[in-house]
């Protein structure tokens, strides 16, 4: 019986069935068909060049191989837990389509370099569909930041008002973030790209493999470069769940704002109904749900990331069976990560804004306090005596329930002589925002210039 195993001739006694529900993988890493299908053509092909194999081998192989494809995705082909993993599941059906060649698939590779491979292949393809879903939300916001240029809102610093914004603003500033973000995952893919064919189980092989042929075949960018290196590593693995942490960290921020917009005491935002829900028993309810997972499903990817790199940070080299765990965390990750980017994208595309309980939101919390004290600066005032002046009218104010630009001038000039009549100018939120000059800063020019380079980058 240990003989059906494919690496069965050591053992005398039958695997317990304990342990081959254990140890079997292929109930999860056969989510990787499609890579080990593509990594076995690429090297068989390749064998066929260095002459380790005749040509007409090689076509076997891969018309073999293309046979086994076609049963996987047709839905005929039986996986078997016996098999273990995914790798000895398509060379056995391989051996029983093409015969005896079959046994030469696995000349010069081991399922250490092979799994390596797989998981690179399918890392690489989610961030490049990370790519796409972030390029389509940056698109997103740029274009609500185009469409919402003239609106103001409070700015906030502690949740608390500080100085009116426009709303472009506030949204271009999550679109450098997910630009950001939308880098680190280019920058992912670089290293992850990399072909680890030829390192075998740790040692390289005595063979004349040549791992740059089987790269160019797969589209790989790179090949190793220390055997041992390659099928340990995983950093790849564990930069591409942290890029989704931090993807997903984003993500909960504009939910967290998005949930307060909501509430009717902010009333920013007019949740589209195709991404809300209601409420069991209170009928006037619209819930931002969607929202509310998205930002509980944050910690779902830190859980994933945390999982990995406590596995990976007490392993020696070359690779563990620990290793076997390192698929499920990203294929979570990656589920997660993708989901919640394209339907962020959909959600901001669908959403409506209230302008009018914008606008009257600025005037809760002297938002133009600032102004004003810069405007004492100008007349000559040093700005820490110019802080406390305007400190005093704020006092003034609050306790008369009116707003600064509320109060006459000759209240205003109570708190200062060098007070004119050309202060209420100053005290216009359009005015305030108009005046933020600096660059990056909220006012029209910087707001227009960064929609501006957003969209030459999205071309």
């Amino acid at each position: 019986m240990a003989e059906a195993k494919l690496w069965g001739g050591r053992f005398a006694q039958k695997t317990a069935a304990s342990v081959e529900d254990y140890t079997q993988s292929v109930s999860f890493d056969k989510t990787l068909y499609r890579e080990d299908i593509e990594g076995s053509k690429a090297h068989a092909l390749m064998l066929a060049e260095q002459g380790v194999l005749t040509a007409q081998e090689a076509q076997t192989l891969v018309k073999g191989l293309d046979t086994v494809l076609k049963e996987i995705e047709s839905g005929k082909f039986e996986w078997k837990k016996e098999m273990e993993d995914l790798h000895m599941n398509i060379e056995s059906r391989l051996t029983e389509i093409v015969g005896a060649v079959g046994g030469k698939l696995h000349t010069g590779r081991s399922r250490n370099d092979q799994v390596a491979l797989d998981f690179r292949l399918y890392v690489v393809r989610s961030l490049e569909e990370w790519k796409t879903a972030l390029e389509k939300l940056i698109f997103v916001f740029t274009e609500k930041a185009e469409a919402n240029r003239e609106v103001l809102l409070p700015g906030y610093t502690h949740l608390q008002p500080a100085q009116p914004v426009s709303l472009a603003h506030h949204m271009l500033a999550y679109a450098w973030m997910f630009k950001r973000d939308h880098s680190r995952v280019c920058d992912c893919i670089k290293r992850a790209n990399v072909c680890p064919l030829g390192a075998a189980a740790l040692a390289g092989t005595t063979y004349p493999l040549k791992p740059a042929s089987s790269a160019e075949k797969l589209g790989m960018d790179d090949t190793f470069r220390n055997s041992l290196d390659a099928v340990s590593d995983r950093d790849f693995v564990l930069e591409a769940i942290f890029t989704g942490s931090l993807v997903m960290t984003h993500l909960s921020r504009i939910c967290e704002e998005l949930i307060i917009w909501a509430n009717p005491c902010f009333g920013f935002i007019k949740l589209p109904d195709a991404f809300s829900t209601g409420s069991s028993i209170m009928p006037q309810k619209k819930n931002p749900d969607v929202c509310e997972l998205m930002r509980g499903k944050t910690g779902r990817v830190f859980g994933d990331l945390m999982s990995l790199l406590t596995t990976v940070k007490g392993l020696p080299l070359a690779y563990n069976r620990d290793m076997q765990e390192d698929k499920e965390p990203f294929f979570d990750a990656h589920k997660t990560v993708y989901a919640s980017v394209s339907i962020m994208g959909d959600m901001m595309e669908a959403m409506g804004f209230n302008a009018e309980n914008m606008e009257k939101a600025l005037k809760k919390g002297f938002l133009n306090a600032t102004e004003l004290a810069d405007y004492l600066v100008g007349k000559g005032i040093p700005f820490r005596e110019a802080h406390h002046i305007t400190g005093a009218a704020v006092a003034y104010a609050e306790k008369a329930a009116k707003g600064l630009e509320d109060m006459t001038l000759a209240e205003l000039k109570s708190f200062s002589e060098k007070i004119e009549e050309d202060v209420f100018e100053v005290l216009s939120y359009e005015a305030a925002v108009r005046r933020r000059v600096s660059p990056g800063g909220t006012g029209p020019e910087s707001v227009k210039s960064q929609i501006s380079e957003l969209k030459s980058w999205l071309k």
